[in-house]
């Protein structure tokens, strides 16, 4: 079988894609940029390998990424991040056998450039913020004035370049005019780079998670977040898959219809009080929930991997719901969070210990996992010296 290399293998993705590519027989090289990492700790993987930071040296990354195909003759690689994903995609320095399972980077742009996605959901009429797009150099202060806040500054891309050095770029949310002023003030990604004035929207975060090989449909997976870190809203540490939402489906297969996607995609929603879900971004990679998908019958990384190969691979119909998967060291993190937030009553509190410590015989584990418990370890490591340190 065809040798793959998976990058950003600190990444819980990462993981996902080596346990599943692993117990199918393929050989499996992890990479990061780090000493050790998660996915490098599996048993799955043959070998763990390093490289430089992508952030601080792009193209000593592509190098050493050649380097390291040419060296365990691999052909097919993987990356698990939105800046890896895009360094190789715009790379011509690899070789022309070397497949990147995704859609070409003009395709990706579509998508994963905010601004451009509003710009598309626009046009497709699938229901969206409303949007003002702004130019670096741009004068908005007519803009800020007429804007009803809170309101959403939000940069065009996740990360941005400065010659060889990659830095992320955060979405801030204005209470009021002043806010914004100062948020433009000292956020310098707002004055080099475009973004977007962004209608909030209130509600809760969704989304369709999908496959497409060239073009057509192959599998539509959805989950519900139980409990996140930070509490209020983010990394999801205990999920439950769940049966796609015939509406946001709908406008996921609209949307990357409409580009001829190639490969996985997360679509996310934010479903507000009328109940109408408005689109709210792309992610254009794997995500971090991935292992759920793979215990509730759909395996994308595996999937993926067929497809890459030129193997025939006949679209998914169904998959389980009611499972569930918990990340344990997040969790405890979000249960640390509620315990210290003074916002929380003393009831809430003991309720949220409560559900920690309740045993669920329907709940898998993320990371720590019999016959391969390593990562487990790894990770239970790494947890001690960032409390220590």
């Amino acid at each position: 079988m065809q040798r793959a290399l998976v990058l950003d293998a600190c990444q819980r993705s990462a993981l996902a894609t080596t346990r599943s590519l692993g117990r199918q027989g393929v050989a499996v090289y992890t990479a990061d940029d780090a000493p050790e990492s998660l996915a490098g700790a599996s048993r799955y993987s043959r070998q763990y390998l390093r490289y430089p930071d992508p952030k601080a040296a792009a193209p000593a990354f592509i190098s050493s990424i050649k380097d390291i195909l040419q060296q365990h003759d691999i052909s097919l690689v993987m990356p698990m991040t939105e800046l890896t994903s895009e360094l190789l995609l715009n790379s011509d320095n690899l070789p022309d056998s070397v497949v990147i399972p995704f859609a070409g980077i003009s395709t990706v742009n579509q998508l994963a450039d905010k601004c451009e996605l509003m710009k598309l959901a626009g046009r497709l009429n699938i229901p969206h913020p409303g949007s003002q797009f702004i130019q670096p150099d741009q004068n908005i202060t007519d803009i800020l004035e007429s804007t009803d806040y809170p309101a959403v500054l939000k940069p065009a891309r996740s990360w941005n370049s400065h010659g060889a050095i990659w830095s992320r770029a955060a979405v801030r949310i204005a209470a009021d005019r002043q806010a914004a002023l100062a948020l433009l003030q000292q956020d310098a990604v707002f004055s080099q780079h475009p973004f977007m004035l962004q209608q909030y929207i209130p509600g809760h975060g969704a989304g369709i998670f999908a496959l497409y090989n060239r073009g057509a449909p192959v599998a539509f997976f959805a989950h519900r977040r139980i409990r996140e870190k930070p509490p209020q809203g983010g990394v999801s540490v205990l999920s439950e898959s769940i049966e796609t939402d015939r509406q946001m489906l709908a406008y996921t297969r609209k949307l990357l219809d409409s580009v001829n996607w190639h490969g996985v995609a997360m679509v996310e929603f934010k479903i507000a009080d009328d109940k109408t879900p408005y689109l709210m971004e792309v992610n254009t990679r794997f995500w971090g929930s991935l292992q759920l998908a793979i215990d509730a019958g759909v395996d994308f990384p595996w999937l993926l991997y067929q497809i890459a190969t030129g193997q025939t691979v006949e679209p998914v119909q169904d998959y389980r719901t009611g499972i569930r998967l918990r990340w344990l060291l997040g969790d405890l993190d979000s249960l640390y969070l509620t315990l210290r937030d003074k916002r929380y009553s003393p009831p809430h509190k003991l309720q949220a210990v409560w559900r920690f410590i309740r045993p669920s015989l329907q709940t898998r584990h993320e990371i720590n996992r019999w016959g391969d418990m390593a990562p487990a370890w790894y990770e239970l490591k790494q947890y001690i010296r960032d409390l220590v340190s």
